[in-house]
């Protein structure tokens, strides 16, 4: 399994320390993309071939909620794999993430539990 991976998160630092504990979990990333917005990871959707994307909730503009909105409703990414990465952790934030069918880890994570949520989104183990 190799995985071309997005990355939407509105820190550069944690876009870094993500893809590095992937990397440290032992999870093969094919190619990493970053955006630091929901509508530059949306534009970078429509551009490349992603397996898997890593998304904030808390995002300057449109939310990574709107954004996994936007991806379910959409043909070509209503089934691409999704994990949300973010400390916002309140009860009706993790059902709207549940009901969009997408995994969800909290800020701050270890690499397990980022690697366990990833593996469970993805369907495989690495």
């Amino acid at each position: 399994m190799s995985l071309n991976v997005l990355v939407v998160d509105d820190s550069r630092v944690m876009r870094r320390m993500i893809l590095r504990t992937l990397g440290i979990a032992g999870l093969p990333i094919e190619e990493a993309l970053e955006a630091g917005s929901a509508e530059q990871g949306w534009e970078l959707l429509e551009r490349g071939d992603v397996g898997l994307a890593l998304l904030d909730i808390n995002l300057p503009g449109m939310s990574g909620i709107e954004l996994l909105e936007k991806m379910r409703g959409s043909a070509s990414w209503q089934d691409t794999p999704v994990v949300v990465i973010s400390t916002e952790g309140s009860e009706p934030r993790r059902r709207a993430v549940e009901r969009h069918r997408a995994g969800f880890v909290r800020k701050p994570f270890t690499p397990e539990a980022l690697a366990r949520a990833v593996v469970d989104a993805v369907g495989a183990a690495p």
